[in-house]
Formats: structure tokens, C-alpha cells, sequence
């Protein structure tokens, strides 16, 4: 049986932050170690109940990009084993979910790329024909294979809000001209390099979104997570089809459950606190978790077991 983290108690490190899915402790004034811990967020509300395996899914499949990106961007890994940092009794908590990394200057945005039209970009396109100020062609269908790949910035949202989509001279403003257009060619050529790795894996990457920050000398380095289910729409390519929404490989069995489920029989209303889930969503989703991995790498994920 797959041990589960819900949330994580390391007591020989200060805790930073704890958010939807990470937790962040301070390792020094230059380091963090980073966490993933099993929960899971839909519609911005944390379940109660966690995924097993997730975190690691989550983490090993980062490090997994991590590594075939390198030659494009720095990235934030120190190359320190993490099970260095904490205590002895401490380290079933981090074996295998957590990362050892740079503590950066984040860059308040988040860096959109889309390839397919999907989520709130088909959303915008349908109102407006247009994805945060790009004009698109017309006649698109939902998840149609845009012509190139398009970045579509949004700022990143305290916990329970939304990111919301700005333009590209939004994004000017809060980071600077010079920045914006390094970080823009840079999420382009990240996703073109995974796009193309995902498919010969059968994967199609539909969108994702990166986060940046600067290093010391101000070099762009990314950060956080890279390319998971949780950060992208993977869509498993045998059944893809324009006009639909493919199955994708992430929480779609919670949020599908979320929208028929009730809390003292009325509809849930989306906000906290969510109903349990079933344990049949939470197996499910466990299981759409590591075929994402499995497939990427070849591999299968190793979890930890009681």
C-alpha cells in the first residue's frame, strides 16, 4: 500500500510556505527545500483527502524535464540530495517528493504556453477571437492544433484565486521589456523541446505554464515545477479529436465528480470545505498520475510503501 502525504512536518527546518500542493522550508538563506506533498486542489479548494503518490509523481517527473531542458535554461536544482538537509526521523517525508533548490527572486507572472486551444484560452476565443490580446484565426474548435505555439502570460494568484490572462505588455510593465522577451523566447523553446519528446511518448502537450525567477547575478533561471499533470494538459494522443475535451492525464476524475457532488444535500457550492472524495476517484486519479509518468519515462514511478 502506497504511503500517503498529506501534509508534511519537518521540525529541523523553518517552514516558509505551505501551499496548495507545496510545502517550503529554508535550508540557510540561500536554499529551500521543497516538498510535494499528496494533496490535491481543484477549483482553487484543497481536498481533505490526499492522492497517494502524487507528490513523488509530481517531483520525478520535474526532475525527469529538468534534465532534458538543461541545455535551454538554467534551472533552480542544486544537485544536493534533499535527505541531507533534515533529520534522520525526517526522511520517509522527503525520500523521493522534494527538491533541494536556490532560493531565487520569483518573477510575478506566469509564463503560458499553448499549442492547442483548450481551457480559458478557448474560452477567450469564443468571446473575443482572441488569446490575451493575440488575434487568432477564425473558424477554431475546441482543442484545435493551433499554427505555433503561443505565449500567453497570466500574474500568479495568492492561494484560492484565479491567475488571470494578461497581455504581453502587461507583462512589459511588471517585469520589464528586456525580461519579458527573454522570458517569452525561452517558454517557447520549452515547450517546442517537450511537445516533441511528449509525442514520440504519445502524449500531446496541449498547454503548460512555467515560472521564472532571478539568480544573484540576475541570470533567468526556471523554477518550481516543469511540465507535470498538475502545471499542463497532457492529452494521450489515441484519443484525441478537435471539438472535444480528450481525457487528459491529471485530476479531471476529481473536478467530473466535484460537479454532481452535493454537501448536505445541495450542490457543492466550490468553495471550502470540499466533500470527501470516493476512494474509486481517488484510485483513479492516483492511477492517471503514474501512467503519466510511466509513459514520459519508460519508466516505472517508485512510491513508498508500508
Amino acid at each position: 500500500m502506497t504511503v500517503a502525504l498529506l501534509n508534511s512536518s519537518i521540525h529541523s527546518l523553518p517552514l516558509l510556505t505551505r501551499g496548495k500542493v507545496r510545502d517550503n522550508y529554508a535550508v540557510g538563506s540561500d536554499r529551500i527545500l521543497m516538498i510535494a506533498s499528496d494533496r490535491l486542489s481543484a477549483f482553487d479548494v484543497v481536498m481533505g483527502e490526499p492522492i497517494p503518490g502524487k507528490g513523488t509523481v509530481l517531483t520525478q517527473m520535474a526532475l525527469y524535464w529538468f534534465g532534458q531542458l538543461a541545455r535551454i535554461v538554467p534551472n533552480h536544482l542544486t544537485g544536493e540530495d534533499p535527505e541531507t538537509v533534515v533529520a534522520a526521523d525526517e526522511r520517509a517525508q522527503v525520500s523521493g517528493r522534494s527538491m533541494l533548490v536556490k532560493r531565487l527572486r520569483p518573477l510575478p507572472i506566469e509564463a503560458v504556453v499553448r499549442g492547442y486551444l483548450a481551457g480559458s484560452g478557448w474560452r477567450e476565443y469564443q468571446a473575443t477571437g482572441e488569446v490575451c490580446g493575440l488575434p487568432l484565426l477564425p473558424g477554431l474548435r475546441l482543442a484545435s492544433k493551433l499554427p505555433e505555439p503561443i505565449f500567453t502570460p497570466a500574474t500568479k494568484a495568492e492561494q484560492g484565486d484565479h491567475d488571470a490572462n494578461i497581455s504581453f505588455e502587461r507583462m512589459c510593465d511588471l517585469i520589464g521589456l528586456a525580461t519579458a522577451e527573454r522570458v517569452r523566447s525561452v517558454s517557447v523553446q520549452l515547450y517546442a523541446a517537450a511537445a516533441e519528446i511528449a509525442r514520440t511518448r504519445g502524449i500531446i502537450i496541449a498547454d503548460t505554464k512555467f515560472e521564472f525567477g532571478l539568480d544573484e547575478h540576475s541570470t533567468l533561471t526556471l523554477m518550481d515545477e516543469v511540465l507535470t499533470p498538475d502545471s499542463s494538459r497532457f492529452w494521450p494522443v489515441e484519443n484525441y479529436a478537435e471539438g472535444c475535451n480528450p481525457q487528459s492525464f491529471d485530476k479531471q476524475y476529481v473536478r467530473d465528480w466535484l460537479e454532481h457532488a452535493s454537501v448536505q444535500g445541495r450542490p457543492w457550492s466550490k468553495c471550502p470545505p470540499a466533500p470527501p472524495l470516493p476512494s474509486e476517484v481517488i484510485a483513479l486519479t492516483a492511477a492517471k498520475y503514474r501512467e503519466a509518468f510511466e509513459r514520459l519515462t519508460g519508466s516505472p514511478i517508485a512510491l513508498s510503501t508500508a
